[in-house]
C-alpha cells in the first residue's frame, strides 16, 4: 500500500532522516526544511534564507530533539521543540555540502563537500578539528561507523572509496572502483549481454550496525559490499541492482542474522535485498590463500552474489533522491524523496 506525505513543501525533497522518538525529517530545494509526525502530516516548517539546497540532514544519536542540516556551505543545528529557527549555524566549507554524518557520542559532525573534501566539526570546541583532503572530484557521502566514533567511510564521484580514522589526516585505506570493475570482467560475462558500459561514480554508502559491513552505490548500476578488517576493507560481493546508476542505498537491519538493503535508483526503481547471513559474515580463510590470484576472489565473488535475492522491487517512477527504512506507527516503511515536492510512503508488512 502507498501513501503520499503531501503539504510539506513546494520544491523537489533531497534528504530523510528519522529520529529515536520517530520524528521524521526532510530537506528540499531552495532553503525548504520540514519535520513531520509518524502519521505524516507537516509539525513544523523551516526556510532558510537563499537559494541554497538542503542536501543533508541527520538527528543527533544522543539527543533525539537535535538535527543537524546541511544548506549550501553552512551547517545548522536545531531543536525540533522549538523549531522557528537555528540554535546555532557553521559555514565550515567553501564548497556545497552534500551529506553529513554525526558520531553516536554526538562530539563530531562529518561534512562532504562539492570540492573532494571532508570537514570534521568538534561539536564541543565548535572549531573544525579535521580537513581530510584526498578525493579528487566531488565527494558525494560520508559516514561514521557505529561504536567506532573515531573512524568513518567517505565515497566520492572519482570513483574512490576512503577509511578514515580522526587520528590522522591520510586515508588508512583507499579503493578505486574503477579498477575493481575491471576485475569485475569475469562476473559481467553471467550477466545480460548488451549493457552499456558506465563509469562506477560512487554516489551514496550505508555502513551496518555491526560498523565493519558497508555497501556503496554507483553509477553502473551496481551494488557493492565491503568488510572492513582493521585499517582496511576487501570487497566481498558485487550485484546488478538497477538498470541505471543508484543514487541511495540504506541497510534496514530486523532481527539478528536478518539484514535487508534498501536500494533506490535513477531508474525510478525501489528494491529490498536479502543480505544472507552467510554474506556478512566474516568467512573463514584457507590455507595457502596467499597463493589465490585475482580471478579465483572474483569466482568467489560470484558464487557469493546468488544467495542476495530481491525481498521486494517495484516501480516508483520517478528518479529516487533519497530512501528510508523506517518503523512507524508499528508497521515497517519505506519513505522515498524523488524531484517532486510529496514524500511517498509504501507499506511492507512482514519482511
Amino acid at each position: 500500500m502507498t501513501s503520499k506525505w503531501d503539504s510539506g513543501h513546494s520544491f523537489a525533497v533531497l534528504s530523510l532522516a528519522i529520529s529515536k522518538e520517530r520524528i521524521v525529517a526532510s530537506g528540499a530545494e531552495c532553503g525548504e526544511l520540514t519535520i513531520w509526525s509518524e502519521q505524516g502530516h507537516p509539525i513544523g516548517k523551516l526556510n532558510f534564507h537563499g537559494e541554497d539546497d538542503v542536501a543533508g540532514i541527520v538527528f543527533s544519536p544522543a539527543s533525539p530533539t537535535k538535527l543537524y542540516a546541511s544548506h549550501g556551505e553552512t551547517v545548522s543545528v536545531l531543536d525540533t521543540r522549538v523549531f522557528t529557527k537555528p540554535v546555532e549555524s557553521f559555514s565550515i566549507s567553501k564548497e556545497e555540502i552534500n551529506c553529513i554524518s554525526v558520531n553516536e557520542l554526538d562530539s563530531l559532525l562529518a561534512a562532504a563537500d562539492d570540492s573532494g573534501t571532508v570537514k570534521v566539526l568538534d561539536l564541543q570546541t565548535k572549531n573544525v578539528c579535521r580537513t581530510l583532503q584526498r578525493h579528487t572530484n566531488i565527494c558525494s557521502a560520508v559516514t561514521f561507523r557505529p561504536s567506532r566514533p573515531q573512524s568513518l567511510v567517505s565515497c566520492g564521484l572519482d570513483m574512490q572509496v576512503m577509511l578514515w580514522n580522526m587520528q590522522k589526516t591520510r586515508p588508512l585505506w583507499i579503493t578505486n572502483l574503477q579498477h575493481l570493475a575491471q576485475d569485475e570482467e569475469y562476473m559481467e560475462n553471467h550477466q545480460s549481454a548488451g549493457q552499456l558500459f558506465n563509469p562506477p561514480l560512487v554516489h551514496s554508502l550505508s555502513v551496518s550496525s555491526c560498523g565493519n559491513v558497508f555497501c556503496c552505490g554507483a553509477e553502473d548500476g551496481k551494488i557493492r559490499l565491503f568488510r572492513i578488517s582493521g585499517t582496511r576493507f576487501e570487497e566481498e560481493l558485487c550485484f546488478k541492482a538497477h538498470t541505471q546508476g543508484v543514487s541511495q542505498v540504506s541497510f534496514f537491519e530486523q532481527d539478528p542474522g536478518k539484514t535487508i538493503l534498501l536500494s533506490g535508483g535513477n531508474d525510478g526503481r525501489v528494491c529490498l535485498w536479502d543480505i544472507s547471513k552467510d554474506t556478512t559474515q566474516p568467512q573463514k580463510q584457507k590455507r595457502n590463500s596467499r597463493r589465490s590470484s585475482s580471478n579465483v576472489k572474483i569466482r568467489q565473488m560470484a558464487e557469493v552474489a546468488p544467495r542476495v535475492s530481491s525481498k521486494l522491487c517495484f516501480e516508483h517512477g520517478e528518479k529516487v533522491n533519497w530512501i528510508l527504512g523506517a518503523e512507524l506507527q508499528g508497521n515497517k516503511v519505506v519513505l522515498v524523496a524523488d524531484p517532486s515536492s510529496s514524500i511517498s510512503m509504501y507499506q511492507l508488512g512482514e519482511l
